[in-house]
């Protein structure tokens, strides 16, 4: 069996956990941030789970789970 290669645009986007959750970061964060409130801007920080419908399909992209 050959070795499956990672999807360098998903390696960068997500992570995965020690615990095996994957984590994504939300989007909108470095255009017209300036206009947002002091609140929603600390929320763009935050790494959030990702969807388990999702799961499967970033899986298939980050093989190893490299972080």
């Amino acid at each position: 069996m050959p070795k499956l290669k990672t999807h360098k645009g998903a390696r960068s986007r997500f992570h995965i956990t020690g615990s095996g959750k994957i984590m994504r970061t939300k989007g909108g964060k470095s255009h017209l941030r300036r206009k947002k409130s002091r609140q929603a801007k600390r929320l763009f920080d935050e790494t959030i789970p990702l969807h388990s419908r999702d799961r499967i399909r970033i899986k298939r992209l980050i093989p190893y789970g490299t972080s």
